[in-house]
């Protein structure tokens, strides 16, 4: 490869950085997903058996272009998942209990 190619190339290459408590990451067994016109929140959410109550562990907000792209992410990884592991098996749910949340309706 040319220097002026493996330059362009460095040029364009992310560094991430992913520091250890977030490389621990979190459980979480339930998500909630609410929006407005300019943008998406996902919450999520830890339930535990027998526990009435359930706190919001992490929030993500999104814009609506990053939310579909996520969404084809997901998507095309569940896709390679199940081609690799097998269908992911759905049983069913009982029906959640009805939840309330202490946060404002979102407004843009």
């Amino acid at each position: 490869m040319s220097e002026a190619k493996k330059g362009q190339a460095a040029a364009n290459q992310l560094n991430i950085e992913l520091p250890e408590e977030v490389a621990e990451g979190t459980y979480s067994n339930l998500a909630i997903i609410s929006h407005s016109n300019s943008e998406f929140i996902v919450d999520f959410i830890r339930m535990v058996p027998n526990v009435p109550k359930a706190k919001v562990k992490a929030r993500i907000i999104l814009t609506p272009q990053h939310a579909k792209r996520l969404m084809r992410a997901l998507a095309d990884n569940v896709k390679k998942f199940e081609a690799q592991f097998g269908t992911i098996d759905e049983p069913e749910q009982p029906p959640f209990p009805p939840m309330s949340f202490n946060t404002p309706k979102a407004q843009a």
